[in-house]
């Protein structure tokens, strides 16, 4: 499925425009409403994929897709918020123990030990997130409503599977190559912001196709399973 990801973006007659355009957005992400604009896009992507559409949306309706981006970014931001708290509940108990103890050897070992595994904590908790926020969004972009992000009765099937974590593994590829690549341009600063903006969107509408194309696959065998069951109601 990378490959196929990687070549989703070129089914479009337009793909220039459309890889030209999300980069652009990229470069001017310092300006907060592009980077909600792309989201929207990705979150197209998603809606695209998981319905089987091998054509690449367009950049239109730019104030839906904005509306739409600032949705997916709160439900990102909610996910992410725990491990927020956590990292800093922690490091400020850690930075109280340390005043507390005047300083001493002994305090100041408690509190860095205080403040580590609190960062340990929100690690664990960040990645928890990373692993949930793709299934959050896509239940969102099937339903358009952004409490769908949130209902785990639906989440934890699909989050449990092999084949979700196989895809998320395999989109996290594609994001870690393509930081690996705009890495490397960093070499010649000027070209490595630019040039990257444009590898980044690429890598990360390719992420995106691949949890769009296993939601709908995982959630065509929940329903088929759902209908074959004896004396069950269709759900309204």
């Amino acid at each position: 499925m990378i490959s196929e990801s990687i070549n989703y973006l070129r089914n479009g007659e337009d793909w220039v425009k459309t890889v030209l355009i999300g980069g652009v957005l990229g470069l001017l992400s310092i300006l907060i409403i592009p980077s909600f604009i792309v989201i929207g896009y990705l979150l197209r992507v998603v809606r695209a994929t998981m319905r089987g559409d091998e054509e690449p949306p367009e950049f239109d309706e730019w104030g839906d897709m904005l509306v739409d981006g600032l949705k997916g970014f709160a439900i990102a931001f909610v996910y992410i918020l725990i491990p927020a708290i956590v990292a800093l509940v922690f490091g400020f108990a850690g930075l109280i123990g340390i005043v507390a103890g005047g300083g001493s050897d002994a305090a100041g070992a408690l509190g860095g030990i205080v403040t580590l595994l609190g960062l340990l904590a929100a690690f664990v908790l960040s990645l928890i997130a990373a692993y949930l926020i793709p299934a959050a969004l896509a239940n969102y972009a099937e339903t358009d409503r952004m409490g769908a992000a949130f209902e785990f009765s639906t989440l934890r099937p699909i989050l449990t599977s092999g084949k979700y974590a196989t895809a998320w593994l395999m989109a996290f590829v594609v994001l870690f190559a393509a930081s690996i690549i705009t890495g490397l341009l960093n070499v010649v600063p000027i070209l490595g912001f630019v040039v990257g903006a444009f590898v980044t969107f690429y890598a990360a509408v390719a992420a995106y196709y691949i949890i769009g194309k296993t939601w709908g696959e995982l959630h065509d065998i929940e329903m088929m399973d759902e209908d074959e069951m004896p004396g069950q109601q269709p759900a309204v």
